[in-house]
């Protein structure tokens, strides 16, 4: 890892936190909008309780998302903690700098990304 992305380390960390504390904030808040949608006709008619459904998935899907996220948040703060924050996980060489700037949880260089599509 290069001195600057060692330098930089105490920033990343905080923005990484940061982030994982907004993501879990999200997910209580969301709680509600992914519960089982209630079959109850006299409540809702057909469409509304279609757009509930709907808005069900979305909210499940989306937590999905943050789900994964957050996993990436905690492996690259594990790598962080290791000493092996900046080098790629597949091939072992440093990743960019721009790369990590741009997402600081990327665990590959971009020749390990290319090739892993």
């Amino acid at each position: 890892m290069s001195t600057h992305a060692r330098n930089d380390l105490p920033a990343i960390k905080a923005r990484l936190l940061a982030h994982r504390d907004e993501l879990l904030a999200d997910t209580a808040m969301s709680q509600d909008q992914r519960q089982p949608v209630e079959l109850d006709q006299a409540r809702l008619g057909r469409l509304s309780r279609m757009d509930a459904l709907q808005a069900q998935a979305m909210a499940l899907e989306t937590e999905r998302r943050r789900g994964v996220e957050l996993k990436r948040i905690e492996a690259t703060l594990a790598r962080i903690e290791d000493g092996g924050y900046g080098d790629c996980l597949a091939c072992g060489e440093e990743i960019a700098q721009e790369r990590l700037a741009s997402d600081p949880t990327t665990p590959l260089c971009i020749v390990c990304a290319r090739t892993a599509r």
